[in-house]
């Protein structure tokens, strides 16, 4: 009973009809209305890992997974089942139910990593030859079809016949006998033809009247001639519904026979909306998926910026008040946590807050809380929130509330009496219970209430796992002091607007805020201070004290949002740089292999240069000025090809990046960040301040002096040769087709391309809308080995190709 009760105090049933809004088909919605609580927690994992798996595939599709044809066809089969004969629109509704949900199987067996919805759909058996057979008999308006059987057929063809003679002996007679009719006009009256006849004329028309006008000048008659053949029409009728049902009867003998896979299917169907409602809702609210903690491995309850689902839903549909977000973060120790402060500051919406992502978590929702979310699995979770008094039945505020106190301890199954426990104080095997009390021992005597409080919470420190109250009490503020298990919040209160924040406040207790009110609303001072006295200075005291604590608190909050948006730049530029240096090495990397091909080439070219002149001294005998001028040809053959010796580094001491030196001038010590450079300036960092140093303004740490540094002179021209020049012909090795590419991979192919080419490089992009040539173009502008590019020859693609010179 307190379960239900529970749920009502929390509005449990408020989610439920948001989240039913969600649901696609007729099934989930009702299934979401009345949402099961799981009994275990292996049940939350699979219903939380349902809606996961829902979320990752919405995301992959475009459209969202459809449940388009899916209806509830449950009792349609009891029918089938009890020997009914089903109508059209109802074996439809099967037929298309069937191919709905083999999209779904579908659409979920061509994805990967889903491996829950995909066991899930395993074994659903969708029927295609029932679907088949169904719509060749039932047409899109639920009619049974001439194709149905070759009896029908005929029977309809007759139909067709005998109808096509009345129509016509009616119009005949309709032409013989106008002056005798109302109107040119064949209508019907039940399954018989008729015309509409004056009154003053019927005896013209001999035959049956079937029907009369309401002014009574119009008779509808079936004339006597066409009596026969309307006789033959109602047999043929009357043959047509027999055959129509039983081919019917057929269909439904055939769905009968798979009931219990149909209402498998109808069960997986709403397994799968139930659980694409959750995802949505999920999404819809901006929650995260919660994780399962178990607080004896000392993990701790962790929900930062948690939401209130219900204002969330009431400020976006009903111009609500903006929801403002509490923090739960209770150390795996923590019992009981007290929250104080005034009225209307926010306490009874943070218990429901807590109660309602305690349970979102259990049916498999996402909390609408800050990553991460990390909440125990309650076994229970129970609460006295509100007033039950009652005239009737004669309760008042205490009484409502100790009687409803009573059914949450019975709920824990704590039913002994106190005072027969050996040891009231002695831990007991902790029940997984969630407990949460609104103005815990109000509404009787202050000092009994505060008792009665302080012995409750105690209790429940030992029989529950975590007991959230609010209370008024200021004694209840002092367990967090005797016992570690409590823990004391309060909500703000902001004096200079005489209103509450709504924001809680962690190891802070609240402090009375009547007196301040009082005075700022104009109350008399005398009356204040007088009410002071009567208070006592050592009140007056804590609250000073109390005050200079949330000031730290808030001072400390802004301290550490300012750290954290340092922090936050910090990572930025750390990732910024990573990108950098790692872009930097990886470009380096394809300049050293480009380099390494050209070498390779110019060895090679130089090789056959020496060949050729070998071949001429070989021919014939050489002469004394033949072999001269080989030696010559040679001699500038190594001078073209062979690089210089770099010149030997001068040795000396020069600042490098990582090195302490000193900065004499300033009395500092510091660590260089960046070289000199050919200026002989440097960037040295000590403490937190970054600044740049002339070198003679710096010496190492064990007195030496830097050597000044040389501007080098302009270097000559390169030793190594750029690549012999490559004729500009066009084949497969130097053509690269990037159609139908998207521009981040068209570049990472272009700069591999361009890296290997030696020569001209033709890019074919085609024209399409022009994106693709854009970005094409601008990589090629920004690119240090493209020293120009423009648009290839007709013969060669024109405008869809372009031409990079290479350098």
């Amino acid at each position: 009973m307190i379960q239900s009760e529970t749920l009502e105090l929390l509005e449990w049933h408020r989610l439920c009809q948001h989240l039913a809004t969600f649901a696609a088909t007729k099934l989930g919605a009702t299934a979401a209305r009345h949402l099961k609580i799981p009994d275990s927690q292996t049940q939350s994992e699979l219903l939380l890992e349902q809606t996961k798996e829902i979320y990752q595939l919405e995301s992959r599709l475009t459209t969202g997974l459809s449940f388009e044809g899916i209806q509830d066809i449950g009792d349609s089969l009891e029918r089938a089942e009890r020997s009914g004969v089903l109508a059209g629109e109802e074996l439809l509704a099967i037929a298309t139910t069937l191919a709905g949900a083999r999209n779904l199987r579908r659409v979920i067996d061509n994805q990967e990593d889903l491996p829950i919805l995909t066991d899930l759909v395993a074994d659903l058996r969708t029927y295609p030859e029932l679907e088949q057979e169904i719509h060749r008999c039932i047409d899109e308006r639920a009619q049974v079809t001439d194709r149905a059987s070759q009896k029908l057929g005929e029977i309809r063809t007759d139909l067709r016949r005998v109808r096509s003679q009345i129509t016509q002996k009616l119009q005949n007679i309709l032409q013989a006998k106008s002056g005798a009719v109302q109107e040119q006009l064949i209508t019907q009256r039940g399954d018989r033809f008729v015309i509409p006849v004056k009154a003053p004329q019927k005896d013209a028309i001999p035959g049956i009247v079937h029907d009369t006008s309401t002014s009574g000048a119009t008779l509808y008659v079936e004339p006597n001639s066409v009596v026969p053949l309307g006789n033959q029409l109602r047999q043929i009728i009357r043959r047509e519904q027999a055959e129509e049902e039983t081919i019917r009867r057929v269909l439904t003998e055939q769905v009968a026979a798979v009931k219990p896979d149909l209402e498998r299917l109808l069960a997986i169907a709403t397994t799968l909306d139930l659980a694409t409602a959750r995802s949505r809702y999920s999404f819809w609210l901006g929650a995260n998926p919660p994780r399962f903690i178990q607080r004896e491995d000392r993990e701790m309850i962790t929900l930062r910026n948690l939401r209130h689902p219900l204002l969330v839903w009431q400020q976006q549909h009903e111009q609500g008040q903006p929801v403002i977000p509490v923090d739960l973060l209770i150390s795996p120790q923590i019992r009981v946590v007290t929250i104080t402060g005034p009225n209307t500051g926010g306490k009874t919406v943070t218990l429901k807050t807590l109660g309602l992502a305690a349970l979102m978590a259990k049916v498999g929702l996402f909390v609408p809380a800050r990553e991460p979310v990390e909440i125990p699995w309650f076994d229970k979770v129970l609460a006295d929130i509100g007033d039950e008094q009652s005239l009737q039945q004669s309760l008042s505020t205490f009484s409502g509330h100790i009687r409803r106190i009573s059914r949450i301890l019975e709920a824990l199954g704590t039913g002994e009496a106190e005072e027969d426990e050996k040891d009231s104080n002695a831990p007991c095997p902790m029940p997984n219970s969630l407990v949460l009390l609104d103005e815990v021992g109000a509404g009787t005597d202050p000092v009994e209430g505060s008792a009665l409080a302080i012995a409750l919470l105690q209790y429940l420190a030992n029989h529950s796992q975590l007991t959230i109250a609010t209370t008024h009490f200021g004694e209840l503020k002092a367990l967090k002091y005797e016992d570690d298990r409590f823990e004391n919040a309060s909500v703000e209160f902001d004096e200079s607007t005489l209103s509450p924040t709504y924001r809680l406040l962690w190891g802070i207790p609240g402090r009375s805020n009547a007196l301040t009110i009082a005075l700022r609303l104009g109350l008399k001072p005398e009356v204040v201070q007088q009410a002071k006295t009567q208070v006592g200075e050592a009140t007056d005291e804590v609250n000073q004290v109390i005050a200079g604590l949330e000031a730290q608190r808030r001072r400390q909050e802004t301290k550490a949002a300012e750290a954290q948006v340092l922090l936050q730049q910090a990572e930025r530029l750390y990732k910024e740089v990573s990108a950098k240096a790692a872009s930097l090495e990886e470009r380096e990397s394809s300049l050293r292999a480009s380099q390494e091909i050209a070498v390779q080439q110019a060895i090679a070219q130089a090789k056959g240069e020496i060949a050729q002149v070998i071949r001429r001294l070989q021919k014939g005998t050489p002469t004394a000025q033949e072999a001269q001028q080989a030696t010559n040809a040679l001699n500038q053959i190594g001078q073209q090809y062979q690089p210089a010796t770099p010149a030997k580094p001068k040795v000396g001491f020069m600042p490098k990046v990582g090195d302490r030196i000193r900065v004499p001038k300033l009395g500092q010590i510091a660590e260089v960040i960046a070289a000199p450079d050919e200026d002989g300036e440097l960037s040295v960092r000590f403490g937190l301040m970054k600044m740049n140093v002339k070198l003679q303004d710096v010496e190492s740490l064990d007195g030496q002096k830097p050597e000044p540094v040389v501007k080098a002179k302009p270097a000559p021209a390169a030793v190594t040769p750029p690549p012999p020049a490559v004729p500009e012909i066009r084949t497969s090795k130097n053509t690269i087709d990037l159609r139908g590419k998207r521009v981040a991979d068209a570049e990472y192919i272009l700069d591999k391309a361009i890296s290997e080419a030696i020569g001209p490089l033709w890019i074919i992009h085609g024209y399409g809308t022009g994106k693709l040539r854009q970005g094409v173009h601008a990589f090629l502008q920004q690119h240090p080995r493209v020293n120009n590019y423009e648009p290839a020859e007709q013969a060669d693609g024109g405008s869809g190709v372009t031409v990079a010179y290479i350098k």
